[in-house]
């Protein structure tokens, strides 16, 4: 699973610096880390699905998840501040890579009627968000284990400075856009 690693080496950064004309490799943008959130819905009427959607996550990104927490509290949802409500992975590094290899490589081809992602989802500062409507897709989770069909985001921070650089970057490094 090293080869993302060596890809952006090899051919990620000459590549970068040739289109947009940097002086140091220092200024090649790269991916800093990536971020994969749950959230839960449901966590009232199944108190359980807070520690499956944990194991769903610890399994796919082999990183124990930490319990994310409602900020404030919102009548209309019944949701009390503090209330657990999701969990989340921050990846870097190798395991950061890992996961990017398995996700361009092998999760996103399993998707049914698959034609690429979207290439509208940068936030404006050269960071990326994606949706995955099923924890399925990874090979690491048996279909006859889950209790309940999960979604989950997906964030690509980079440390590039526009929406253009980034989606070179990650376009390079694999990421199937759509035409």
């Amino acid at each position: 699973m090293e080869k993302l690693k060596e890809q952006y080496i090899k051919e990620v950064i000459p590549a970068l610096t040739k289109k947009f004309n940097y002086k140091s490799v220092m200024e090649v943008p790269k991916l800093d880390k990536i971020v994969i959130n749950i959230g839960l819905g449901d966590l009232k009427e199944n108190p359980k699905a807070l520690e499956n959607a944990m194991n769903d996550l610890a399994q796919i990104t082999g990183q124990r998840p930490v319990v994310t927490k409602a900020k404030k509290s919102i009548a209309a949802f019944k949701l009390r501040e503090g209330a657990n409500i999701g969990c989340k992975v921050t990846l870097r590094a190798d395991k950061m890579y890992d996961f990017a290899y398995k996700l361009f490589n092998i999760a996103l081809p399993r998707v049914r009627d698959f034609r690429g992602v979207s290439a509208n989802s940068f936030d404006g500062r050269g960071n990326y968000s994606m949706g995955v409507k099923e924890q399925l897709i990874f090979p690491e989770i048996e279909y006859d284990k889950i209790d309940k069909i999960r979604g989950m985001d997906i964030i690509f921070v980079t440390t590039a400075e526009t929406d253009e650089e980034a989606k070179e970057l990650l376009k390079l490094l694999g990421m199937p856009f759509k035409n």
